[in-house]
Formats: C-alpha cells, sequence, structure tokens
C-alpha cells in the first residue's frame, strides 16, 4: 500500500474548485501514508515538494516555490495570500474598466433626482402642514391662554391665524 500512497502523492493535482487549504491536508494526509517509516523533519521538507507540485495555477506554483518555505503551514499561507492578492487584483481590474459613463446611466441618475426632490418637497410639506394645525383634542389645556383645543407651542400660531 505504501507505493501505492507515493504513486497517488506524486500524480496528485489540485482539483477544478478546490481549496489550497483543502489541497494541503489532502497532500499531509497521504504523505503520513506514504512515508510512515520516514523521520517528521523529513516529511516537512518533502511534503512541501509535493504540495508545490500538486498547485494547478501555474503562477501561484512558481510564487511559492520562490517563497522557499521550510513547511507545508508557510506555504499554505503564503500561496493563500497569492491568490487573494491576485483574485482582487483582477477584480479590481474589472471594476475600474466598469467606470464608462453612458447617457442610459445618466438618465437613470437624472430620473432619481427627480423623484428623489419630489419626495423631499412631499415631505417637507407635510412636515410644515402638521406644525401648523392645531391638536384635535379638545380636552388639551393651553398653560399660556388657560383655554382648551391646543397647547402653549401652538398658542402663537392660534392668534396670529385670528388676528388675520
Amino acid at each position: 500500500m505504501t507505493q501505492f500512497y507515493r504513486t497517488e502523492l506524486k500524480t496528485r493535482r489540485e482539483k477544478p474548485g478546490e481549496s489550497l487549504h483543502e489541497l494541503a491536508a489532502d497532500v499531509e494526509r497521504l504523505m503520513s501514508l506514504a512515508y510512515a517509516e520516514c523521520p517528521l523533519d523529513g516529511r516537512e521538507s518533502l511534503v512541501g515538494q509535493y504540495f508545490f507540485d500538486a498547485i494547478r495555477d501555474e503562477d501561484t506554483q512558481h510564487s511559492t516555490r520562490l517563497m522557499d518555505a521550510k513547511d507545508l503551514k508557510s506555504s499554505l499561507a503564503y500561496s493563500m495570500k497569492y491568490e487573494a492578492a491576485r483574485t482582487l487584483s483582477k477584480t479590481s481590474r474589472h471594476v475600474r474598466s466598469m467606470e464608462m459613463e453612458d447617457h442610459t446611466s445618466r438618465e437613470r441618475d437624472d430620473k432619481f433626482e427627480f423623484f428623489f426632490n419630489r419626495l423631499e418637497k412631499l415631505l417637507n410639506s407635510s412636515v410644515a402642514g402638521k406644525k401648523n394645525t392645531p391638536r384635535r383634542n379638545p380636552n388639551v389645556i393651553c398653560w399660556k391662554c388657560n383655554k382648551k383645543g391646543h397647547v402653549q407651542r401652538e398658542w402663537q400660531a392660534i392668534t396670529s391665524n385670528q388676528e388675520n
């Protein structure tokens, strides 16, 4: 069985959709099965080599090799950082290229601005209308004039309306 695991370890490649973390765990598992009699520090250097070979993306593979890590954990951490940085740079290039302005987006912005201003006017008129309308509760007594039907803050508005 040892020879079988060694062959499987040599031919192991990253599968589509497989994460580097899963790949490293599988390479480590195969390594412990294939080289069980080998000392731990010898296995550590070998497992890194098998991990490099198993990485499918050539750029990530070369970059991780150049890092010259001594163990699997540091190789895995570096390769994951490298892939994340590459993915981010690819994404940011696409985002930058999408910043082109066309007439349809400008029309949408203008429509949005129009409806937003209209909504704001309606809200302002609604709030202004509520400030000027006296309270509906006839049992409320004003502390300023001691009359029923309004409160003190509405007293000045009521007296100015009565004068007009």
